[in-house]
């Protein structure tokens, strides 16, 4: 791992070929004065199945045969690094025929097999903290990793569950899982949301999402994660949550300041 800020963004969900192009487009444009000026290291997430949705009959996306060969047009096409989420261990092997990044979902940290086959892969990692453990749990999944062969790892902080439809985000939580010797990175946009906040669906709250970016890199994290949209208001899965893509360069900027005073005070 270099010592770049680390930048993953992008929808939640590959709704479609098109609109994930246009996304991927508008971030190309925003961001490249980051990625050029070597500031961050920027990584294009898209889920090709969203398996935890809320209701059954919510958009889960066009299934990874479909989702990986549009994120590997969108790699080719936008010079772009990739992320995406795998649920099932099978695939794992898939996923890393394209992806630069395998993400596993918070509610699947503990599950043995789908480490045990992401770590085979080689690839990072990025296992995100469950809602229900403690920060220093994590130790146990770092183990299960490198028990596996796999050193590649980062662990990101996305709230906590705190009574019903309520997430709250503990910043000694970076400082804790640092203690592991793996990069943190903070999820500023599922940290504010209201899980089935809306009945059938998630709710939330994006109002807080430059409070909690900011908060987290004075806390010392590595890098955000921030799904976005051109509209979040049409989103297909997680809009209430997402940061608007015009909304990114200003916040970043402001991340890369604080992270340059904390540097500035660790040195």
């Amino acid at each position: 791992m270099n010592n770049k800020f680390i930048v993953i963004s992008g929808p939640c969900v590959i709704e479609s070929e098109d609109i994930t192009r246009i996304i991927a487009e508008k971030l190309k444009l925003e961001l490249e004065p980051f990625i050029k000026s070597g500031a961050v290291d920027f990584y294009f997430k898209a889920s090709f199945d969203k398996a935890n949705r809320t209701s059954i009959n919510s958009f889960r996306g066009p299934g990874i045969e479909e989702g990986l060969n549009i994120l590997k047009r969108i790699k080719e096409d936008y010079s772009f690094k990739i992320v995406t989420d795998i649920h099932e261990p099978y695939q794992a092997a898939l996923a890393a025929e394209v992806c630069d990044i395998l993400q596993i979902p918070a509610f699947l940290c503990r599950q043995t097999d789908l480490l045990v086959a992401a770590a085979k892969t080689g690839k990072l990692l990025n296992i995100k903290k469950a809602q229900f453990l403690a920060p220093w749990d994590m130790s146990n999944v770092v183990k299960k990793v490198r028990d596996s062969g796999n050193d590649k790892i980062m662990l990101c902080e996305r709230g906590t569950t705190h009574g019903y439809n309520q997430l709250v985000v503990d910043m000694t939580s970076i400082m804790e899982m640092h203690k592991n010797g793996c990069p943190v990175i903070f999820d500023a946009t599922h940290s504010v949301q209201k899980p089935g906040g809306n009945g059938t669906s998630t709710s939330g709250n994006r109002d807080y999402i430059p409070y909690l970016a900011k908060a987290a890199v004075a806390a010392g994290a590595d890098g955000l994660f921030m799904e976005t949209h051109v509209d979040p208001s049409k989103a297909l899965s997680d809009g209430p949550n997402m940061i608007n893509i015009n909304d990114i360069p200003a916040l970043l900027s402001q991340c890369i300041a604080i992270r340059e005073i904390i540097e500035c005070q660790n040195n």
